[in-house]
């Protein structure tokens, strides 16, 4: 007879001596006990000397000193508000003359960076909320700099308002479509893999829109079952099931193609843009500058390995190249995230030398600067008055990130010495800043600095979570390194149990990521499969595992070499990592070189799944969550980036995937996907359960329904985590 596991068991609790009244609770971890403090939907102002927050009960928007962090007023406040009522502030955007905020409310998630609201014109002076349009919900508004006009999406179209004229609507566009013709907003290629929601400027005279135009009438479109469910229940499939269909371009087949428009408010003229564009190329950003007769434009080829600046003058449509950067392999994609523009220079990032760096240009182009110390990770501003450069970056090796400032004369300070994760809100004047630091065990703490790197004041400090920790018996959590049979040095963390046993051997779970440019190694409180301390890998801890996270080839933070390695055998490489880290572990004296095992999910289930099909038996069992099992399957630009097309590397995309690998996978398997993954598709896990079946292979599946990637809503991730204990526990028990 089998054995009846009970979830959340405690299996292994005796062998661990841990009493139950310290043992960790599943459900509290997943319903977020041990989230921290943090300072939530901070905003610099355009007066370089305030932020703004939404309060803690998403009533008001308060205003706070960059100078002392103290609160100075409130800008807004749902219940004093005249006119319109809102329950509740869900985001906001503030006018670029402090005049005006956009209130967002009734938020509803389309992918992963897309949604639509409604939203609310509220004027600071007179303390009056109106709509914004009474048309329906809205996408992206985007603010002219003026602050007197809201263009805005809905149902693929561009509307604009006009606030002067008694809040006159117009709609600028008449030919979106839904799966044909959008404008403004990316599709959802574009969206997921340049990370952005919006492709909408205002010139800087306030007088032409400019945005992106995409006709994806031509891609090839995806369907997902659709049920009944619960949390939340969708009556209308109660008896027929039905299907979601959007467009969806996998590697090789046609994307969106794309042009840039203008629209002129004053005679309403709408032109295209000449910009110079590959029939197949991408524009992954658009950006306003400080001339009316620029806007900066950004495309790649589909390569990916070429990106242009274009400057565009939206009334003569003609576009002046200002930046080529040529890379080997490609453009890593936060180069986007890191744009900045000045009123008179463009700063970009670049990895031509081998390592993310920072150059800055006149926005005719010219070359004014290089940087070229540690490993650029975000870019903060350029002082125009000053030539001050902020940054962060990791110097020294991959596990510590910290805040930067580079000077005119070459001269580079360390605004934040002290070892760990730092991270910044800098004002809009660049003269103080919020820092978030953490390390591996400490929880975040928030301060405010000026830029010569003195601390101003202390805002938040999680001493309460620090405690609430600390009451649990909690295992110790160290970094370490090591260096593969290959040479290759890795860098990976480990949680013991709180009584850890030189003498004995301990099972071990293994989680990692692993794709191109991630990082799960690092000095940071928030690390491991649900953040928070590595909270799970110490629930995990206390049942008598070790867990360990290593960050193999092709993972970022250590130059382009160590990261590109992978290119066009995607797979290949970072399974023999993680086979080596389970033999490096084997062969400590502290563990069961045969009670290894190892999880991950999106990337880290693909990850798992070559791991155990790489052709060395070292993993007792595995998890794969979300995997992608074919690159066949999934999106063109994530894909292509690293793997180019199937016609140019079939033999890439067809020997290294782990459905080729189904005869070779050893080791107990657990595999789960959710119906409704928009990202990565249950056809990668439907067709590598049919090539284990036809392979004979034994294994488990979870199918959650209507759940996207996320697989979360109601109890599902309490449910999906119980079941992923409990494998661990039969298969390593």
């Amino acid at each position: 007879m089998k054995k009846i596991l009970i979830c959340c068991s405690f299996l292994l609790l005796a062998a661990s001596g841990i009493m139950a009244g310290d043992v960790l609770d599943l459900k509290d971890i997943v319903n977020g006990k041990f989230r921290g403090e943090s300072l939530a939907s901070v905003e610099p102002l355009s007066d370089g000397e305030s932020y703004i927050q939404i309060s803690s009960d998403g009533k008001q928007l308060q205003k706070f000193s960059f100078k002392t962090g103290k609160q100075t007023g409130v800008l807004f406040d749902a219940s004093t508000a005249r006119g319109a009522k809102v329950e509740r502030v869900e985001g906001y955007i503030v006018s670029p003359d402090m005049k005006r905020i956009l209130i967002q409310t009734q938020t509803k998630s389309i992918y992963r960076h897309s949604f639509t609201a409604v939203y609310y014109i509220f004027n600071i002076a007179n303390n009056r909320l109106e709509p914004l349009s009474d048309g329906g919900p809205q996408q992206t508004p985007v603010w002219s700099p003026d602050g007197n006009q809201v263009a805005f999406v809905r149902d693929n179209n561009i509307f604009l308002v006009k606030l002067l004229y008694n809040n006159a609507e117009s709609q600028v566009t008449k030919d979106g479509k839904r799966n044909e013709i959008i404008n403004g907003i990316p599709d959802w290629v574009n969206e997921e893999e340049f990370s952005f929601n919006s492709s909408m400027v205002f010139s800087a005279d306030s007088r032409q829109i400019v945005w992106v135009r995409y006709d994806e009438s031509e891609v090839k479109e995806y369907s997902m079952s659709m049920f009944k469910g619960l949390s939340p229940e969708r009556k209308e499939y109660a008896t027929y099931p039905g299907f979601y269909t959007y467009k969806y371009p996998k590697p090789g087949e046609k994307n969106a193609s794309v042009k840039v428009m203008s629209y002129d408010i004053k005679s309403h003229q709408t032109r295209t843009m000449q910009v110079p564009l590959d029939a197949d190329g991408y524009i992954p950003r658009i950006k306003a500058t400080a001339d009316a007769s620029k806007v900066a434009v950004f495309t790649l080829n589909r390569h990916q390995d070429c990106l242009r600046v274009f400057m565009v003058n939206p009334l003569s449509t003609v576009a002046q190249q200002v930046v080529e950067d040529r890379v080997d392999k490609y453009v890593n994609e936060n180069v986007f995230a890191n744009v900045k523009l000045t009123s008179s220079h463009l700063v970009l990032t670049s990895e031509r030398d081998g390592f993310n760096h920072i150059y800055v240009y006149t926005l005719n182009g010219q070359r004014q600067r290089q940087m070229t110390e540690g490993v650029v990770t975000d870019v903060f501003g350029l002082d125009e008055t000053t030539g001050d450069l902020y940054y962060a970056a990791f110097v020294g090796g991959p596990l510590n990130q910290k805040i930067y400032v580079n000077h005119k004369n070459g001269k580079t300070d360390c605004l934040t010495p002290k070892d760990g994760w730092n991270t910044a809100v800098f004002s809009s004047s660049l003269k103080n800043f919020i820092c978030t630091w953490s390390d591996i065990n400490h929880p975040t703490e928030t301060s405010l600095y000026n830029n010569q790197g003195k601390v101003l004041a202390s805002l938040k400090q999680n001493d309460a979570l620090q405690q609430q920790y600390n009451s649990y018996a909690m295992g110790t959590k160290q970094l370490f390194d090591f260096q593969t049979s290959e040479g290759v040095k890795l860098y990976g963390w480990m949680v013991k149990p709180a009584n850890f046993d030189p003498q004995k051997k301990y099972p071990v779970v293994m989680f990692q990521y692993g794709g191109p440019g991630s990082q799960q190694v690092k000095n940071s409180w928030n690390i491991g499969m649900s953040g928070q301390g590595a909270i799970l890998e110490q629930y995990m801890a206390q049942q008598g595992y070790i867990c360990v996270c290593v960050d193999n080839r092709g993972t970022g933070g250590r130059g382009a070499e160590f990261e590109k390695c992978t290119y066009l055998r995607l797979g290949e490489l970072e399974a023999k990592d993680q086979v080596e880290t389970a033999l490096w572990l084997g062969s400590q004296s502290y563990v069961d070189k045969n009670r290894i095992a190892i999880w991950g999910w999106s990337y880290g289930g693909w990850n798992t799944l070559m791991s155990m099909s790489e052709g060395r038996p070292v993993f007792a069992c595995g998890i794969a969550i979300a995997p992608p099992t074919c690159w066949r399957y999934y999106d063109t630009v994530y894909t292509e980036r690293f793997m180019r097309t199937p016609n140019e590397n079939a033999s890439g995309y067809d020997e290294v995937n782990p459905i080729a690998r189904a005869s070779k996978l050893h080791g107990a398997l657990l595999l789960v996907h959710g119906l409704a993954d928009d990202n990565v598709h249950y056809q990668n896990t439907a067709e590598y359960v049919e090539a284990l079946v036809q392979a004979d292979k034994d294994f488990r599946q979870l199918v959650y329904t209507n759940r996207n990637h996320s697989i979360f809503g109601g109890n599902t991730r309490n449910h999906l985590f119980c079941q992923c204990m409990n494998f661990f526990n039969e298969n390593l028990k």
